[in-house]
């Protein structure tokens, strides 16, 4: 340590040391505590005492001084044993002495805490002694504004009580006048509610027993309907076996055999086409009903062939608006329904029925699902005997399933075991252009989200829309060509 440093500390141990043993303080200056140095002096004094005990008293020196100091020191020795107890009690009285020194420092030192505690309660009670006599003043103050607003409050209230009573009992009076009249109003209110209830009531009943009566009805006209339906299918299958009936070879009139012409191939063999058309394409009013978005192309055409008519939905639309119409079918309950309906048809393969017509003969062709049971190296064929056959300004539609939606894979593509393979929308518009037909267009039908709910979630992300309009857009597609007008 610096001499600095070890100057501060020592003046920090002398000011503890005064602080403990000062007798007075600025702050208490008529306190003063016990007088501890008489009671040290006179401890010093048996101490120096008790460390005298067993010596001897100095002379000058010379021989009879050293035997007298032997004399004296053996004399001392001798009587050790007797003093020793004595010492041993003075020992311990000097002892005694310096703790009860100890003990009033550290009691002088507790008591001048306290004094020190007294003296700062006593100005801290006298200063809240002021502080409640300000108080006091100002209760006091207060008291006397509040006697004087009493005093003039009983003078006002003498003054303003007459005209207060007479209020009040006009107020009284004008209450128990309103009571009564909200009682009235309440009596008048309580029988109209009444009656307004009982009527409710009646309404109720009336309307509990109408919508009885509505549902019963519903119910019965869901029962016929359903019976409608059923009477519906009994006679579809009746015709089914009419027509099978009526196709059945007849028994020969002569013993000779007649020479038949060959049989032209069914669709599948064994399978009843008609029926599986029924079920999976759908009736014919749902047919009808997609078939509408044709009668466009066809407005103001003359004579419209439809290579595989089916069960002639769009021959029959075409028909009642004045076209003369002609279906080409291999399957022969679909013609039968169709001359049923009073349509021209006739059963051939499409490609024969083609060839053999004349040119120009017609100004519409209308193919709908048929180039997917084709075989594909032969629909350059199709499109220039449709080129050929078709006047000028006449139009070719074609409807086929769309490759380009993978949800036709996961679909009833492949349900129909007559088709051969799905035809691209690129590949028949090359056909068509290679024939020579101009003015193409192609058409997506019926979106994929609409027959699948399921992937209208793609469409909800903007980031997999692109994606569901490339690879999940129309199910079917519609190609339509158009051969030049003559130049």
């Amino acid at each position: 340590m610096s001499p600095e440093e070890v100057s501060a500390l020592v003046n920090d141990v002398r000011d503890r040391v005064r602080e403990r043993h000062a007798r007075q303080t600025p702050e208490l200056p008529d306190f003063e505590l016990p007088e501890l140095e008489p009671l040290g002096h006179a401890r010093d004094l048996a101490d120096g005492k008790v460390a005298a005990i067993g010596t001897v008293n100095p002379r000058r020196p010379g021989l009879v001084n050293d035997l007298i100091q032997a004399v004296k020191r053996t004399v001392a020795r001798s009587l050790n044993w007797m003093v020793r107890d004595q010492v041993e009690f003075n020992r311990a009285v000097v002892a005694y002495m310096d703790r009860q020194i100890e003990t009033q420092v550290e009691y002088n030192y507790n008591l001048l805490r306290v004094a020190r505690g007294t003296a700062q309660l006593r100005a801290d009670l006298v200063h809240r002694m002021d502080s409640i006599d300000g108080a006091i003043a100002e209760i006091r103050d207060s008291l006397a504004e509040t006697r004087e607003i009493q005093s003039d409050t009983l003078k006002h209230w003498t003054e303003w009580r007459p005209a207060f009573e007479e209020k009040l009992s006009k107020t009284e009076v004008y209450f128990l006048h309103a009571v009564r009249e909200i009682e009235g109003e309440l009596r008048k209110r309580e029988e109209t509610f009444r009656a307004d209830w009982l009527e409710l009531h009646k309404n109720y009943e009336g309307s509990l027993s109408a919508a009885a009566d509505e549902i019963q009805k519903k119910l019965w006209a869901d029962l016929e309907a359903l019976k409608a339906e059923q009477e519906r299918m009994i006679q579809t299958e009746l015709r089914v076996l009419r027509r099978k009936a009526s196709l059945a070879p007849a028994p020969a009139a002569t013993s000779e055999p007649a020479t038949a012409p060959a049989p032209v191939p069914a669709p599948a063999a064994g399978l009843d086409y008609a029926r599986f058309e029924e079920r999976f394409r759908g009736d014919e009013a749902f047919v009808a009903q997609n078939q509408q978005f044709y009668l466009p192309v066809f407005e103001g055409k003359s004579r419209v062939i439809d290579l595989g008519c089916g069960r002639g939905e769009m021959l029959q639309m075409l028909a009642e608006r004045g076209a003369d119409v002609l279906g080409v079918d291999l399957d022969a309950e679909a013609l039968e329904a169709c001359r049923e309906k009073g349509l021209a048809v006739e059963r051939a393969d499409l490609y024969e029925f083609l060839s053999r017509q004349p040119d120009a003969s017609c100004d519409g062709l209308f193919c709908a699902h048929v180039v997917e049971h084709l075989p594909a190296l032969r629909l350059q064929e199709l499109a220039d005997l449709a080129f050929a056959k078709l006047r000028p300004g006449g139009v070719f539609a074609l409807e086929t399933p769309n490759p380009g939606c993978l949800a036709i894979f996961a679909g009833d593509f492949y349900l129909d075991p007559t088709h051969e393979k799905p035809v691209p929308a690129a590949r028949l518009h090359f056909h068509l252009e290679e024939a020579g037909f101009v003015s193409i267009e192609t058409k997506e039908r019926h979106p994929a989200p609409e027959v699948f709910p399921s992937l209208k979630a793609l469409a909800e992300l903007e980031s997999l829309r692109p994606f569901q309009e490339r690879f999940f857009g129309g199910l079917d597609y519609a190609i339509i060509g158009r051969k030049p007008e003559a130049g």
